[in-house]
């Protein structure tokens, strides 16, 4: 096992045992802007000789992809989980949009293997974000026009999550040799930070087990098919896409992963009246701990067999 994905373990493992870690909120919330900011760095550094025309078509197909994700998660929480409309479409949007954390273990696992992949992978992931939100809203609204214009632009235009990515990439894109200064705290720290990020996450995801037996046996269910099910729908795009080994793992792992950071938040400010204990547990409490120790591993090496 890596020992990356070790450390998240170990979190579930000190919450589930009762051991009071401390780990100060503030200090999580800087784990994850400097992962959101060395992912932008990384993309924009090798962005730099690897941009041409093909990219522009590669993002529509990414994007299209985003919009597809929550209407296949939404038929089956409506119709097998029998949740009602807004609950369905908030779900929905966590399964369409991307977990940033997800991503960095794919592809630090990716690196510790010697597999490679293509650089601008950075840019979907910024990609993936936006999409599922609006067509959960609309799932779960009925229709485009009741969702808030200012709620648009304040947490879409303006989510944290999408600016910091979107300028740390222009920045490393741009940047030219400059950024190679910030290269041994970004690059060569991104392992070290991604540890703690993940004993932070095990620990999180712990105290979520917990609320897993307040919910059926479908949320459980849920929560590890649609990892599947988005994962084998982002292997068929890779493929057709004609991504590297490295490209398709990921171009699945996106697939396959849910947001808890972002899709929340725009949840919480658009739509106050579903259930966030139900989505966060499902997207956090599991399918982010099954994509780590199950999703990734077996994508990555899909994704190998394929190209092979």
């Amino acid at each position: 096992m890596d020992a990356v994905v070790a450390f998240f373990i170990l979190g579930i493992v000190c919450q589930l045992l009762g051991a009071k870690v401390s780990f100060p909120e503030n200090v999580y919330k800087t784990l994850s802007l400097f992962l959101m900011i060395a992912i932008g760095l990384k993309g924009g550094l090798a962005l730099q000789q690897h941009i041409d025309s093909d990219l522009i078509a590669l993002s529509l197909a990414v994007v299209a992809f985003g919009l597809l994700l929550p209407l296949i998660a939404y038929p089956l929480l409506r119709y097998f989980g029998q949740l009602d409309r807004i609950n369905a479409g908030a779900v929905a949007a966590h399964y369409g949009s991307v977990s940033v954390a997800t991503y960095a273990v794919a592809v630090a696992l990716l690196e510790a293997n010697n597999i490679s992949y293509e650089a601008y992978f950075p840019l979907f992931v910024v990609l993936l974000e936006m999409p599922a939100i609006l067509v959960g809203l609309v799932l779960a609204k009925g229709s485009l026009k009741l969702i808030n214009a200012d709620f648009i632009k304040k947490e879409l235009v303006a989510n944290q999550s999408i600016l910091l990515m979107v300028g740390s990439l222009l920045i490393g894109y741009f940047g030219g040799q400059s950024v190679e200064k910030l290269a041994p705290f970004f690059i060569e720290l991104f392992s070290g930070v991604l540890a703690l990020f993940l004993l932070k996450m095990g620990l999180v995801a712990g105290e979520q087990l917990a609320a897993l037996k307040k919910n059926s046996l479908f949320l459980v269910s849920f929560g590890m098919l649609m990892p599947m099910v988005g994962g084998i729908c982002g292997t068929s795009l890779g493929v057709l896409l004609g991504f590297s080994a490295g490209g398709i793992s990921l171009m699945a792992i996106l697939g396959a992963s849910a947001s808890y950071i972002a899709v929340p938040a725009a949840m919480k400010q658009s739509l106050p009246e579903a259930n966030a204990g139900m989505s966060i547990t499902a997207s956090l409490g599991i399918t982010f701990p099954f994509n780590v120790l199950l999703g990734v591993p077996f994508f990555i090496a899909l994704g190998q067999y394929i190209a092979a």
